[in-house]
């Protein structure tokens, strides 16, 4: 069967713990989809829980990234290989709800080309994680929503669903940790075309440590974070 999801799960020696991951995903996730477990070497910690897990279960892949190593690359490479119309990122740590991913796909099936799940709009809370990190992703949200009306509260967070033909369209430019979210909404807005968002609850990582890069990530994030207050570009995305 065709999935109507593929869900893309960049992955960096998370071990035992991408089982649980999975087991989440799978149980939460009620249409026809696909796992994609993407990681940069074949020696990742990862790559035998993935391989023991899809022997059992034909939706779950494993993923070698072969563009470079690094978060934006794996994920890069989880779009080149999904199959479906629709393209969830969700994290291996855990912290995402998998139960909100069927209505971010139908809103993108209705015809937004992102939906994402927010940690600030009302309705949606963050639990745990750095200080510094969450005040800055809050304030660049926050912002981002009032000022250049980018169509959600949360524009970084990374747990999003996007429409495959549309970001095929526009390209993926980002090669920094997790800057793609930020990156497509930015497009998304000086395109013109629509964002939505549901709320969400994220809980940092109860095992295992994060790989989130906060001072090596910056300029990226914010060369996002400029470009989406920029004018209409009719030929971005149209």
């Amino acid at each position: 069967m065709t999935p109507r999801v593929s869900i893309v799960v960049p992955a960096y020696n998370e071990g035992e713990n991408i089982t649980r991951c999975l087991d989440d995903l799978l149980s939460a996730v009620t249409m026809p989809c696909e796992v994609l477990v993407v990681y940069d070497s074949d020696q990742d910690t990862t790559v035998p829980y993935v391989e023991k897990y899809a022997a059992d279960d034909g939706r779950v892949r494993g993923v070698l990234n072969t563009i470079a190593h690094g978060p934006a690359f794996a994920i890069r490479c989880g779009f080149a290989a999904a199959q479906a119309p629709v393209v969830v990122v969700s994290m291996a740590d855990g912290s995402d709800d998998p139960a909100g991913i069927d209505d971010m796909v139908r809103l993108v099936e209705r015809g937004v080309v992102v939906a994402a799940a927010s940690r600030y709009m009302c309705g949606g809370q963050q639990v745990g994680g750095p200080w510094l990190k969450s005040r800055l992703s809050r304030a660049a949200g926050m912002s981002l929503c009032w000022f250049a009306r980018v169509g959600t509260h949360d524009a970084t967070n990374s747990f999003k669903a996007y429409d495959a033909a549309w970001v095929r369209s526009v390209g993926i430019e980002s090669d920094q940790g997790f800057e793609i979210g930020l990156e497509l909404v930015a497009k998304a807005r000086r395109g013109r075309r629509a964002v939505a968002e549901l709320p969400t609850v994220w809980l940092d990582r109860t095992d295992g440590t994060s790989n989130f890069r906060l001072a090596k990530w910056l300029p990226a994030y914010l060369r996002w974070y400029r470009y989406a207050f920029g004018p209409a570009l009719r030929s971005v995305g149209q």
